[in-house]
């Protein structure tokens, strides 16, 4: 059986706003028992999220870039400097290539918007991964929402 095709795209209504939050659910909160309410926040109205979706209209995978002040806010970077995070895909998809997909949508993002590099939160447990896509750890080892993360940059 061949696997379904996917197209990953940026988030235009609420309809595809809500189906990011249900993959982040399903990833953050189910899984990795992040409470809701630190999932969830006031950086999602000013996001840019992406979105990859099944060719059934299955949501695979889902992620979000902040620039300008809230970017600045969570990296203590400057202005030039993007954050690329709630990066989530949903187990059924995981080894498909959604991933690195959704990573390389969310900077094309962060190119258009003129921004010379970006960084991440990354949960430690995917460093490997982050590595491979060309991010440089950076920092000490800290625990967000009681995960140990470290962060990550990329210059673009």
């Amino acid at each position: 059986m061949s696997t379904p095709r996917y197209a990953v795209r940026v988030a235009e209504d609420p309809t595809d706003r809500e189906a990011c939050f249900a993959v982040r659910k399903e990833v953050f909160v189910g899984e990795q028992g992040v409470p809701e309410d630190l999932e969830y926040d006031a950086y999602d109205a000013g996001a840019v999220h992406v979105l990859a979706v099944r060719q059934d209209g299955v949501t695979l995978g889902t992620g979000r870039l902040l620039y300008g002040e809230a970017a600045v806010a969570q990296t203590g970077a400057g202005p030039s400097v993007g954050c690329l995070g709630r990066l989530a895909v949903a187990g059924q998809a995981r080894g498909l290539g959604v991933g690195v997909a959704l990573v390389r949508a969310l900077e094309d993002a962060a190119r258009a918007r003129g921004l010379a590099a970006v960084d991440l939160h990354a949960q430690t447990h995917a460093l490997g991964f982050y590595e491979r896509l060309g991010y440089e750890a950076y920092g000490p080892e800290y625990l967000e929402a009681g995960i140990p993360h470290q962060g990550m940059r990329r210059s673009l």
